[in-house]
């Protein structure tokens, strides 16, 4: 793995990242929507992550220090699945979205776990800034050793 490649792992990390914090933003935002049906209410949304392999991203294995082919070389989003628990159903009859037995659906999303889903991703993010900022430092560095 080379230390330009550095950038390219962290840059998929901020990205992955990014793409969690906007999926529980979204999750948030629609904590306390009601509808009158199962099939119109919102449902919870999880990013879901896979690893790259370095034989990915370089597959004609040329680079310094590739010991591994199969060693994670950053993250792919594969997609966005809805979640499958059960929705809140609350007996309030004069909610204008009651259906006819009085029942309004609620979306399945913990507001408490979704808070930690977002410091989570949030520092993840900044991980992988300190990371960049890391490599970037080391790569000045370097170009500066000849000039002494």
């Amino acid at each position: 793995m080379s230390l330009g490649s550095i950038f390219d792992i962290a840059g998929s990390g901020m990205t992955a990242q990014s793409l969690r914090l906007n999926t529980t933003a979204s999750n948030i935002a629609n904590a306390e929507t009601a509808s009158s049906s199962t099939e119109t209410t919102y449902r919870a949304r999880k990013p879901v992550f896979s690893a790259v392999h370095q034989a990915m991203l370089n597959p004609n294995g040329a680079g310094f220090g590739v010991l591994n082919p199969e060693q994670g070389a950053g993250v792919r989003v594969e997609g966005i699945v809805e979640s499958q628990e059960d929705l809140q159903m609350r007996y309030e009859p004069n909610h204008p979205a009651a259906n006819e037995d009085g029942y309004v659906f609620y979306p399945n999303v913990n507001v408490v776990d979704e808070m930690a889903d977002m410091m989570s991703s949030s520092r993840s993010f900044q991980m992988n800034v300190d990371v960049m900022n890391a490599a970037k430092s080391m790569m000045q560095r370097i170009l500066t050793l000849g000039q002494q």
